[in-house]
């Protein structure tokens, strides 16, 4: 069984609920699984240390993650048309899996959810591609292929599926939105798993 992981940060649920839905897409290609992982929290007080294992959700990435996946999901919702501190603190601490070549010719597609249409959805996605691409990813978009993604009025764009939570937060994913992600999983699942043969 090869395994692609969906490494996410989730604030208030909607990055959650599309890594979930990327993750079937992943499991829909045969002797194709997802791992679900997250990174903690960024604290304020330097002195603060995030508990081992986190309260809720998926467990907390590890070194070794990166080296057994053949592939990546990274997720992340939009802070200021960025990604969140703590997935940046993440890769600011990557080097030695950058130096060692760990995520070299491994496929990798970003997601991730915004309150608002305008919210720096698509600048969010570019900006997870950056270090990915440091580490010699192969990144895969979202094609149109795709006829969700010419259609929805929320979430969507070519660089990777996304989500608009509104003003109030909702983590509902649209059908379009879902739709969108579990193609996502599927082909990057199908991808990884082409590029895994000898």
């Amino acid at each position: 069984m090869m395994e692609i992981l969906v490494l996410y940060y989730s604030h208030h649920g909607s990055v959650r609920a599309l890594a979930e839905r990327i993750a079937l897409g992943i499991e829909s290609v045969a002797d194709m699984h997802a791992r679900l992982r997250t990174v903690p929290r960024v604290s304020t007080v330097c002195e603060a240390i995030a508990p081992t294992v986190p309260v809720s959700g998926a467990p907390y990435v590890d070194a070794s993650d990166l080296d057994e996946c053949v592939g990546l999901a990274l997720g992340s919702p939009v802070r200021f048309g960025n990604m969140a501190a703590p997935m940046k603190y993440f890769w600011d601490s990557s080097i030695a899996e950058w130096h060692n070549a760990t995520l070299a010719g491994k496929p990798a597609s970003v997601f991730t959810s915004s309150a608002s249409q305008h919210g720096g959805n698509e600048s969010t996605l570019l900006s997870m591609m950056l270090p990915l691409l440091h580490h010699g990813m192969l990144i895969m978009g979202l094609p149109f292929a795709e006829p969700e993604l010419a259609t929805t009025e929320k979430g969507g764009t070519p660089y990777g599926v996304s989500h608009v939570a509104g003003k109030n937060g909702s983590s509902l994913l649209t059908d379009a939105e879902s739709r969108l992600a579990f193609a996502q999983g599927h082909r990057l699942a199908h991808l990884a798993k082409k590029l895994s043969r000898p």
